[in-house]
């Protein structure tokens, strides 16, 4: 299972491009989601993520979400790889690889080793200090110009390569590496399901194609499968 933005935006969480709106419209993105845009403007970049995060803690999952959480016994293995950052299929009850991080962690810029998981614990300041070697801390999640976690990415490409069926879900297959993992799974003789009210580049891989919200169709797939 490969999600992405849509099924978040189904629980009022709007997508990268959407969050940038009011105040936050006039910036650039990599003002706002670069290592070179933080260094600039520390204190901006951090109150656009503080108020994304205020937005994804005010979300809750929706009816996908909890579909796919509760899913899980039904099968071998249903492995979740998400390209979202708000955390929601965790907190329905899945275990995603989240392939660009997570907007609710918090990390060192000089990745001297501390991370925070709950941002009511985090130390005072826009943006706090590390506690550890005093540099900036900062979202923890992948910015323009930065590589996926190789672990991370290894593992989303060994359930790839292993499934028997994808569905690839929300997402519009414009951002890799992650929209190269259903022709991985496809190449490896994994059958493809797209799930997506709108077209998608990956609509040539599919086995079949369904125009449907995430939080309507999985609980309807998963009830009668």
């Amino acid at each position: 299972m490969l999600t992405g933005a849509g099924i978040s935006a189904e629980s009022g969480i709007p997508t990268f491009r959407d969050a940038q709106t009011g105040l936050w419209a006039k910036f650039d993105p990599m003002q706002l989601a670069s290592e070179r845009g933080f260094r600039a403007d520390p204190p901006t970049v951090w109150r656009w993520y503080e108020w994304r995060r205020a937005r994804v803690a005010a979300a809750a999952p929706n009816a996908g979400h909890l579909a796919l959480a509760s899913a899980a016994p039904l099968f071998d293995m249903l492995t979740v790889i998400t390209q979202n950052v708000d955390g929601l299929h965790a907190r329905a009850g899945s275990t995603p690889i989240e392939l660009h991080g997570s907007i609710m962690r918090t990390e060192c810029l000089a990745k001297c080793g501390f991370i925070e998981n709950d941002p009511k614990r985090l130390p005072p300041g826009e943006p706090p200090r590390c506690p550890q070697c005093a540099d900036w801390l900062r979202p923890a999640v992948v910015w323009f110009g930065e590589a996926l976690d190789t672990s991370i990415l290894h593992r989303a490409e060994v359930a790839s390569q292993q499934c028997d069926l994808m569905m690839v879900v929300g997402t519009s297959g414009l951002v890799y590496p992650a929209a190269g993992l259903p022709a991985l799974a496809a190449r490896s003789g994994a059958q493809i399901i797209v799930l997506n009210p709108e077209p998608t580049d990956l609509d040539v891989l599919a086995t079949v194609v369904v125009r449907m919200a995430a939080a309507v169709a999985l609980p309807k797939f998963f009830a009668s499968g």
